[in-house]
């Protein structure tokens, strides 16, 4: 399994390095300066730079990683879905998850899933595309992921994030016990704590359908209940 190093730029945005023991990949290179530093450091070779999705804040740092280094540049529109990459003998898993954008993808490696922004640590992004559906079956497919797995996302909103939750389920302990494991210089979570805090992973669990209930909105089919999250402000 291939190393990670998460790096944050800007107010709350990550950039990662997937690498073994020569090379490395980086995903949303805008903390370029700290990958090079990285990189130099730890006597890597950046072979290839690629992007979660194509926004900005995510792409931001690209042009200066590729002057910088003599990695290949993909784009997340290169990838079919379920692609691989190979750093070292090491395959990373491409998943294409459309809803926060139509081109969001994944990168899975062992435990680690690098997410960007469709799944965040409690929460999920906002859904720019206005295709719900697909978002709602992007964030299925990442469920199905292993509790072990390892969630690295594209930006650092836990705290809001644990507010949001918590006013939806007030009585759900596991929100507190996972705002006070909140590391700023290590952020992560487990497809585990996901599933016990983030509301967007709990639209089947008996406190989320109460609450749909008690607020009049539909709640009958699994698609009803994301709906009716969506619509929660």
């Amino acid at each position: 399994m291939l190393k990670v190093e998460q790096l944050r730029y800007g107010t709350d945005n990550f950039s990662y390095l997937l690498y073994g023991e020569k090379q490395a990949v980086a995903i949303d290179g805008g903390a370029w300066e700290k990958i090079c530093t990285f990189l130099k450091g730890h006597n890597l070779e950046l072979t290839i730079l690629t992007n979660t999705h194509s926004h900005f804040d995510h792409t931001s740092g690209n042009e200066n990683l590729l002057q910088s280094t003599k990695a290949r540049f993909l784009t997340p529109a290169d990838f079919t879905d379920n692609s691989t990459l190979e750093v070292g003998g090491e395959k990373i898993l491409v998943y294409r998850t459309p809803g926060h954008s139509n081109d969001s993808v994944c990168f899975h490696n062992g435990s680690i899933l690098v997410s960007g922004d469709t799944l965040f640590n409690g929460t999920i992004g906002n859904c720019f595309t206005g295709d719900i559906k697909s978002f709602y079956l992007s964030v299925k497919r990442l469920m199905a992921l292993p509790d072990a797995t390892v969630i690295y996302a594209g930006h650092d909103y836990v705290r809001d994030s644990l507010v949001f939750a918590g006013r939806l389920e007030p009585d759900n302990k596991d929100i507190g016990k996972f705002r006070s494991a909140y590391d700023f210089e290590h952020v992560f979570s487990t497809m585990a704590d996901e599933r016990r805090v983030n509301p967007y992973l709990r639209f089947n669990e008996e406190p989320i359908v109460k609450l749909l209930q008690k607020r009049g909105l539909p709640r009958e089919t699994e698609w009803e209940r994301w709906q009716s999250l969506m619509s929660i402000e």
